[in-house]
């Protein structure tokens, strides 16, 4: 197998906004990438996208000319899987479907030379899954880049049940050679970061329902530091998102939970790609304007639902918000899905937006103390249910006199 810093060729599937970051990534960092999409069109649109990305560091005085046009060389458009026979990796960078992501892996599997990598950029889907149509699982990945993924500096490093230690390795190398900050992880739904997100999500969302309104959850996650609330964030990744997932998938929509969602979906509003999502933004401006229409609705869904609204303070807000984390983030270290509370404050840090000078979620956590960590979880739990019961990792930490940093797993 070829060590990581020599890898020769490297092929990328698809051609949307993911696909273009990353071959944008391999291309800047001397790394030959073939490009291949089912609709032709959209590489030529890609390359286009690329070029145009390397003018603007050419301007900005980030790279010289002669580099801009050595990285455009190194993209190459193809029109088959024949024609990818022999590279070293391959990324496949589709939309989040399994059963497309498997059918291009059995492609590949049969087309592609014996000792060749198989990676998934995929955000969430079961990695073994994908790796179990093929005769090579121990060369199957997550490579999971964030978007933009030319100008994110996270790549989650997701390990399969039989990814072999050796293709780890490329892959820390591989992310290295890039200059990202490289975390692995271990192989469940959204893995380390994503799968924290829906629990910071979800509580955001019933924080809305119970009394909050988007400006004021984002106002004071903001002022706690974070680089954007999650409201926010929904509108700059783009609302619809979740929402035609979920359209795919055929569940999910009747939750509580997503019914703001649907409705903003349901009137065009996407977020800023539309103008207009949970807040509003003038022609060309990425500046989020208050849309007392999204309070309006937000106060008539919540209604709706049976909820009696009631005041929720900041404070409230940063303890709900927060707390899901860490909790979560127990729950990852317990399952060995993350190696370390390190390696989740890393995620969290690069790829989330998390304050710096606080220096990740489960760092606070461990500066509070897991003793008044657990006792503001079992005072969550009384208030507002099961969910909030403390990872029982928790428990066995105050018992041993350690915190989170002490945590040493297998992954």
């Amino acid at each position: 197998m070829n060590n990581g810093f020599n890898v020769q060729q490297a092929a990328v599937i698809g051609a949307g906004t993911m696909g273009r970051g990353i071959v944008i990534s391999l291309a800047s960092a001397g790394i030959p990438v073939l490009w291949l999409d089912a609709n032709p069109q959209m590489v030529s649109a890609g390359l286009k996208m690329a070029a145009d990305t390397w003018a603007h560091q050419v301007v900005k005085g980030r790279i010289s000319e002669e580099q801009a046009e050595q990285n455009l060389a190194r993209v190459q458009a193809v029109d088959s899987y024949a024609a990818l026979a022999d590279v070293d990796l391959v990324i496949e960078a589709v939309y989040e479907n399994l059963e497309l992501k498997q059918d291009i892996f059995r492609t590949l599997d049969n087309t592609l030379k014996p000792d060749a990598i198989l990676a998934s950029n995929t955000s969430a889907l079961d990695i073994d899954a994908i790796a179990a149509v093929t005769a090579r699982p121990g060369q199957v990945l997550g490579l999971h880049f964030f978007s933009p993924a030319h100008i994110m500096k996270l790549l989650e490093i997701v390990r399969g049940a039989q990814t072999s230690p050796a293709v780890l390795e490329v892959a820390r190398q591989l992310g290295q050679r890039l200059g990202k900050v490289a975390v692995v992880a271990g192989n469940c739904r959204g893995f380390i970061g994503n799968r924290m997100l829906k629990t910071y999500a979800d509580e955001a969302r019933k924080m809305l329902l119970e009394g909050a309104l988007p400006r004021q959850v984002d106002g004071a996650l903001q002022a706690f530091g974070f680089a954007m609330g999650p409201f926010r964030m929904y509108d700059v990744v783009g609302v619809d998102l979740e929402w035609r997932a979920r359209q795919l998938a055929g569940q999910g929509m009747d939750s509580p939970l997503v019914q703001v969602d649907n409705a903003l979906c349901e009137l065009g509003r996407f977020g800023q790609k539309a103008g207009r999502g949970y807040y509003q933004y003038a022609e060309g401006s990425r500046e989020a304007g208050h849309d007392p229409e999204v309070d309006a609705l937000i106060e008539r869904i919540s209604s709706d639902l049976g909820y009696r609204r009631r005041v929720i303070d900041d404070r409230e807000i940063v303890e709900r918000s927060l707390l899901a984390l860490v909790n979560e983030g127990a729950k990852i270290l317990q399952e060995n899905i993350a190696d370390n509370s390190q390696d989740i404050d890393r995620v969290y840090l690069n790829g989330y937006g998390f304050p710096a000078a606080v220096g990740g979620p489960m760092s606070w956590a461990d500066g509070q103390g897991l003793a008044s960590i657990r006792e503001r979880l079992e005072r969550l739990q009384q208030l507002h249910g099961a969910h909030w019961q403390p990872a029982p990792l928790i428990a066995r930490l105050i018992a041993a006199g350690k915190g989170f940093a002490d945590v040493e797993g297998q992954v």
